[in-house]
């Protein structure tokens, strides 16, 4: 029986010491490689070609670990990626899914569960920590819990056309603010432009 390739991927030395020592506990599962950075994940993937990726989110200057995601789908990698991090807020659990995670565990999970996802991960198996499924059922049940109601109040605004200036006078709030809401609901949302943030507006109220 072949052992399951592993790639880890975190910023942190001694998160991926620790990490591979304790899969390295596991008869069938193998650390192939390391990467500190999104850019050094998509070269460790190149080059290795594991089975599954365990990576972090947050990974400081570069590419962070949802767009490293997305880059490693779009090259149409086979790899099951598996999200390992201290994130649990419902925009990054919803982002991360988003772009491609097979699971999403957080860092206290029992090496039990850390073993199991990757084992799962490797039939197609969707493994979430016990707290982050049930957020990520929540949100997909109500999409709009993911902002806070002024977002939400913001992000119905700009289907209206109006400029950050006129969004700002209609809420009674400084253009700086309408920047600091529109930055949130961009990254809440999973999407880099006015336009696209205006069409996910439309689509859920056509959803409605």
């Amino acid at each position: 029986m072949n052992a399951i390739t592993v790639l880890l991927v975190d910023d942190h030395l001694v998160v991926r010491s620790g990490l591979r020592a304790l899969l390295g506990t596991q008869p069938d599962i193998d650390v192939v490689a390391e990467a500190s950075s999104g850019e050094e994940a998509l070269e460790q993937v190149q080059e290795h070609s594991p089975a599954v990726v365990v990576m972090d989110l947050a990974m400081g200057p570069g590419m962070d670990g949802i767009e490293a995601i997305r880059r490693i789908r779009g090259r149409n990698g086979r790899q099951a990626i598996l999200v390992f991090t201290t994130y649990d807020s419902d925009a990054d659990i919803v982002r991360a899914v988003d772009a491609g995670a097979m699971g999403y565990l957080l860092k206290d999970a029992a090496p039990e569960e850390i073993f199991a996802a990757i084992r799962g991960a490797v039939q197609g198996k969707s493994v979430m920590s016990p707290p982050v499924a049930s957020r990520l059922f929540q949100q997909l049940r109500n999409p709009d819990e993911i902002l806070t109601p002024r977002e939400a109040e913001l992000l119905s605004l700009l289907t209206e056309g109006l400029s950050n200036r006129e969004l700002g006078q209609r809420l009674f709030i400084s253009e700086a603010t309408v920047k600091t809401h529109l930055a949130h609901i961009y990254a809440k949302l999973g999407v880099e432009t006015r336009a696209a943030a205006i069409a996910t507006a439309i689509r859920r109220e056509g959803m409605r």
